[in-house]
């Protein structure tokens, strides 16, 4: 019942702020049809006043040139990721991915909205009474896809191929560099205060490393998102290198929960762990943000820890 309610007043509220705000230039062109995760959408020629609904679909606009006048907090963000925060100043923070301000984003009066349906499939109706909105289907391993989308909604994929060359380039600048060290099975793991990840290859690290060609554990080398679990399943999280990550909320309970786990005898007993072949890495930047500014600091986190650059 109170599901109800909340959908019911959510839509009330898209209702108002439709009828509130003349949300899209009278003189816009809509020259174009982008087709998405909730249907086709008409969108202008030549969008100037974009809103970003995530965090790596952030990272795709900047990267691509483009500065939006509105855009999700940086999860743990003030309200910007550290490696960003320079390029966004001016622009208006929105709430998080799962809990956007709909009336902070009509009255920015957007001519195009970008968001993602695992995020805001149910305020997909809200959102479009506002502007034009197209929305990408997963984050997770989809980073690549994403910007894609993103991209042609702002007719804008011969610059988002040209940041696709760069990343590409850099890759096998890496590749070539790391030579037959990519032969070794890296194991990916985050520490959260309620759980243990065991990332696989459908994340946005996962990508990455698949795309230098190193090799992942059996239990990591699948198709899949993560394997969520606790420290019994340490043993589980051993391979040539570890790379971990920790996300904490401010209370401080992932970092109690990173300090727990790398205290536990199994985890002193991984052969990585053992080898000194343990590292601590950026969540923000290997995991979060998901965009492919981080995923060129990813590349760069690499080459310093395999001493390569």
């Amino acid at each position: 019942m109170l599901k109800k309610i909340i959908s019911r007043r959510a839509a009330m509220l898209g209702v108002a702020i439709a009828a509130a705000f003349a949300v899209v230039a009278p003189n816009a062109s809509f020259a174009r049809e982008v087709t998405h995760a909730m249907g086709t959408t008409e969108v202008p020629d030549v969008p100037e006043r974009v809103v970003i609904l995530t965090n790596e679909g952030t990272e795709a606009l900047l990267s691509m040139g483009v500065k939006p006048i509105g855009a999700v907090n940086s999860a743990n963000g003030d309200p910007w990721f550290d490696h960003i925060a320079d390029q966004m100043e001016g622009v208006e923070p929105l709430g998080g991915e799962s809990a956007v301000n709909l009336e902070m984003i009509a009255a920015l009066e957007p001519d195009l909205i970008l968001g993602n349906k695992m995020r805001q499939e149910e305020i997909y109706p809200q959102l479009s009474a506002i502007a034009p909105t197209v929305m990408t289907e997963r984050l997770r391993g989809d980073w690549k896809v994403n910007m894609r989308l993103y991209a042609e909604a702002l007719g804008m994929e011969d610059k988002a191929q040209e940041v696709f060359d760069a990343y590409d380039a850099h890759v096998d600048e890496l590749a070539e560099k790391l030579g037959d060290k990519t032969d070794e099975e890296i194991s990916m793991i985050r520490f959260l205060a309620a759980q243990i990840r065991i990332y696989q290859l459908d994340t946005f690290s996962g990508v990455i490393l698949k795309d230098i060609g190193f090799k992942r554990p059996p239990n990591q080398n699948v198709e899949e998102f993560a394997i969520r679990t606790g420290k019994e399943s340490i043993p589980d999280m051993d391979g040539d290198r570890i790379f971990y990550f920790t996300y904490d909320t401010g209370n401080g309970e992932g970092n109690a929960a990173e300090e727990e786990a790398l205290a536990d005898p199994l985890w002193q007993s991984l052969s990585a762990v053992k080898e000194g072949r343990v590292h601590k890495v950026d969540d923000a930047i290997w995991n979060t943000s998901g965009g492919v500014i981080s995923a060129n600091l990813m590349l760069d986190d690499i080459a310093r820890i395999y001493e390569v650059e």
